[in-house]
C-alpha cells in the first residue's frame, strides 16, 4: 500500500484553511447570537406571564395567549413602549378614542375609564420608566364609566 503524492500547492491549502476558519468563526458568532436570543425569549415569556396575571387580576374577560403577547410585545414592549409619551403617539391614541366614523363625521368621545388600563399595565411591566408621565396623560383625559361594567 502506498500513500498518494500531495498535489496541492501551499497557496491552495492556505485558501482552504482561511475559508474553513471564516466559516467556523461565522458559526461561532451565530451561536452567540442564538444564545442571546434564547435568553431574550425567556425574558419575553416571563413578562408575558406577568402581564397575563395582571390582566386577570384587573378583571379582563379575555386575555391574549402567551404566544401572542410574546410575538407582539417581545421583551421590550414593542410599539407600546417605543415612545408612549411622544406627541405623535398620543395623537394616534386620541384618534382611536373617537366615534368610529371616517372623515368629517369623526368626533372625539368620552371613553370609558378602563379603556387604557391594559396599555397602562403593559407600560408598567415592560417600560416602567415611562409610566409616571403616561399615567399623568391618562389622568388628564376626560373619561367616565360609559360601559356600565
Amino acid at each position: 500500500m502506498s500513500t498518494p503524492d500531495e498535489t496541492q500547492s501551499g497557496r491552495e491549502r492556505a485558501i482552504i484553511y482561511v475559508v474553513v476558519g471564516v466559516v467556523l468563526g461565522a458559526l461561532l458568532v451565530l451561536g452567540l447570537v442564538m444564545f442571546r436570543a434564547a435568553d431574550r425569549s425567556r425574558d419575553a415569556e416571563a413578562k408575558a406571564d406577568e402581564l397575563i396575571q395582571a390582566l386577570d387580576a384587573a378583571g379582563a374577560t379575555i386575555t391574549p395567549s402567551k404566544d401572542q403577547i410574546v410575538r407582539v410585545l417581545g421583551d421590550d414592549g414593542g410599539a407600546t413602549c417605543a415612545d408612549p409619551n411622544d406627541p405623535l403617539t398620543r395623537a394616534t391614541l386620541q384618534a382611536q378614542l373617537a366615534n368610529g366614523a371616517g372623515g368629517p363625521g369623526s368626533r372625539p368621545v368620552i371613553s370609558d375609564r378602563k379603556i387604557l388600563h391594559g396599555q397602562l399595565l403593559i407600560i408598567q411591566i415592560y417600560c416602567p420608566g415611562e409610566l409616571d408621565e403616561f399615567q399623568q396623560y391618562v389622568d388628564d383625559l376626560q373619561t367616565d364609566d360609559v360601559t356600565g361594567a
